[in-house]
């Protein structure tokens, strides 16, 4: 069985290879030690055969040649591992979407919701949820089979605006047969930074770790491209 690529996995590979290392110095040590003696206390007319001898030195160099294929195998997968993380750096202050059921809403801000139906509905709600698994907004859906977009507007039934912090997203759809219809959600949020578990990059979006493989799309924030605009437009001014 191949075990997967984990920072954690490469680590263990990497110290038992180490540790094979030593261990066969030590043993080549002592096979040198008792070549040696018995060499010195060999029957002169009856000597020792070299071709054991030779057997035991090329199992060596086998054994070593072995070590330090995987030692650089090591080697190759920590790069390969710190370059998903630095690749990764290039997600951060995007506005990613990604497929999840779970928004990091900040407070003040409307979030994009994208759901995808896969056949046509005759009831289709939009239902909002908090961490403590409250409902706080419920709206009618788009009905129709494909993909279709929400901006929430961070408030709740009572047109309270909701504090910054993780929702949770449920279509809830049913087909005229009152079946359930398969719903797919899709949710967008500013990557604020990068961490690695075991091999996996994932991009930090709000309280959550989003595996960077999970992400379909990203962009740039608006409110950024009209801060450049601006910069870029005064600057002009000031030469003129």
């Amino acid at each position: 069985m191949v075990s997967d690529v984990t920072t954690s996995g490469q680590a263990v590979q990497a110290s038992q290879t180490t540790q094979q290392s030593v261990s066969l110095a030590e043993d080549f040590t002592q096979f040198l030690t008792l070549l040696t003696t018995q060499l010195q206390n060999q029957d002169p007319l009856s000597p020792l055969d070299s071709n054991e001898f030779t057997n035991q030195l090329v199992q060596f160099s086998q054994v070593e040649q072995g070590i330090n294929t995987n030692s650089k195998l090591d080697d190759l997968l920590s790069l390969q591992l710190n370059g998903a993380a630095t690749s990764a750096l290039g997600y951060v202050g995007l506005d990613v979407e990604y497929v999840s059921a779970e928004i990091a809403h900040e407070q003040g801000e409307d979030s994009t919701i994208r759901y995808s139906l896969d056949g046509n509905a005759s009831v289709s709600k939009i239902n909002i949820f908090d961490e403590s698994g409250q409902l706080i907004q419920s709206v009618d859906a788009e009905k129709g089979v494909g993909a279709h977009t929400f901006e929430w507007n961070g408030r709740d039934l009572l047109n309270n605006e909701m504090p910054t912090g993780t929702y949770v997203v449920r279509v809830d759809s049913l087909d005229v047969d009152e079946d359930p219809v398969n719903t797919t959600t899709v949710v967008q949020s500013r990557v604020k930074g990068i961490e690695q578990q075991d091999g996996i990059v994932y991009a930090l979006v709000g309280e959550r770790a989003v595996a960077i493989t999970d992400i379909l799309s990203a962009v740039t924030p608006e409110e950024d491209e009209t801060a450049s605009t601006e910069e870029d437009g005064g600057a002009d001014d000031t030469t003129v």
